[in-house]
């Protein structure tokens, strides 16, 4: 599994005009082929007389699910270069729709591969992207009396705290590299004087 891997830091907008013919990349984060496929769908209602809205997508922290149209587009000549950009860019949860209102003046195969390629280079740089890392989940239980500080002292030493939940005791969810678990499991219990309970649970990406 990767330690970590690249996606969009948002949903965004980018357009640009080529030989009249207007190219507008749209691109949003997709945890999901249902999430992308429901994303190309929006953007396709919003641009109904469109001649062409074109796609890619990359899934998988790894980039394993790769899908790609050209929607009417010779063949090759838009999906595929969309989808090499984002590749080549090494992003993943990501998807991108490329609508096109043709201006008139045809391009030919290579004008469209640069068009389709660069508008989605151009978002990439536009929206920006963003580093998550694996993490193991893990879950702190601590009395109410260390609680307060503790959780303090989690989030000045930088750990990501995920989610805290009080009731007869306090649950702390935290974040952990895998390589940190050893040092966290001493500090903790140097912390709380052995009081608090660590229990590890699974895997997910956040915030590098």
């Amino acid at each position: 599994m990767q330690d970590q891997y690249r996606t969009v830091a948002h949903a965004g907008v980018h357009e640009i005009e080529i030989s009249k013919s207007r190219f507008i990349c749209a691109l949003a984060p997709a945890a999901t082929e249902e999430e992308a496929q429901a994303f190309i769908a929006r953007i396709r209602k919003e641009h109904p007389t469109a001649r062409h809205n074109c796609f890619a997508y990359v899934l998988g922290a790894d980039g394993s699910v790769q899908k790609a149209s050209d929607d009417g587009e010779p063949g090759g000549t838009a999906g595929v270069p969309m989808l090499q950009m984002l590749v080549r860019r090494e992003v993943r949860y990501v998807v991108a729709v490329v609508t096109r209102y043709f201006g008139g003046i045809k391009l030919g195969a290579g004008g469209l591969i640069r068009a389709y390629g660069g508008v989605v280079g151009e978002a990439l740089d536009a929206v920006g992207t963003v580093t998550r890392q694996r993490f193991r989940l893990a879950t702190v239980t601590v009395d109410h009396q260390r609680a307060g500080r503790l959780e303090n002292d989690l989030r000045a030493t930088g750990r990501a705290v995920r989610e805290v939940n009080y009731g007869a005791d306090v649950r702390i969810e935290v974040g952990l590299p895998e390589a940190d678990v050893p040092g966290f499991r001493a500090w903790l219990a140097d912390s709380t004087a052995g009081t608090a309970r660590l229990e590890l649970g699974g895997e997910a990406y956040g915030d590098a």
